[in-house]
């Protein structure tokens, strides 16, 4: 089987700028507008999975906002804080927690281009004191206006861009996959291209096939 070439080199291109090494965890977000606006930045932003806490496998994304995008970034859906948390500071990430608090600091004092995590809860209440005391720092996004607080999608839009930059000013941005193991960058290109074959093979505990560079197998 085959893909169409045009379609095959987007999807490398864009396979190829995806990072393992950004990511959001997002708790209590439960308006679909909203989720679908954070993922649409993710994928924007060349994140490779976002994280939710959210009970029983309710995460809803899927309206128009996403675009699509949800098609092309992996979500992790975490039913309790303790194991969101586990999950991510197991993989070497460090949670910078979007909160107005006396131990908050300006979001542009600190070096986003390792394993960052940022951490945004809904823009009414905000982050749980359980969340918070766990993350591993407080940031504040200044604000001019009478209002204090910015809605969740932009505020995830802000501090994940403000990431890119940093990486981009390092020069360390991936292009051709570099945000990804060999392993995980060969399984999601046929996930992407051939995504009903995927399922067939999933049910039927199969390897992918490889693909060529052409995208056949």
């Amino acid at each position: 089987m085959s893909i169409l070439p045009r379609r095959f080199e987007r999807i490398k291109n864009v396979l190829g700028c995806r990072m393992k090494n950004l990511t959001v965890l997002v708790e209590d977000v439960n308006k679909p507008h909203n989720l679908s606006a954070i993922l649409r930045t993710c994928d924007a932003a060349g994140v490779f999975e976002a994280n939710f806490i959210s009970k029983m496998n309710a995460v809803k994304t899927f309206n128009s906002t996403a675009q699509g995008s949800q098609k092309w970034v992996k979500l992790n859906n975490h039913e309790s804080t303790i194991k969101a948390i586990s999950d991510l500071k197991n993989k070497g990430f460090k949670l910078y927690g979007t909160s107005l608090n006396s131990k908050s600091v300006d979001y542009r004092n600190f070096d986003y281009s390792r394993n960052t995590c940022f951490v945004l809860g809904a823009e009414k209440w905000g982050l749980s004191n359980e969340l918070m005391s766990m993350v591993d720092q407080s940031i504040f996004i200044p604000m001019r206006g009478m209002v204090q607080s910015l809605n969740v999608s932009v505020a995830s839009s802000i501090l994940l861009f403000e990431a890119i930059r940093q990486r981009e000013n390092k020069g360390i941005l991936p292009s051709n996959g570099e945000g990804l193991n060999i392993d995980e960058y060969q399984k999601t290109l046929f996930e992407w291209c051939y995504p009903e074959l995927a399922e067939i093979y999933k049910k039927s505990a199969k390897e992918y096939p490889k693909l060529n560079d052409q995208g056949e197998f």
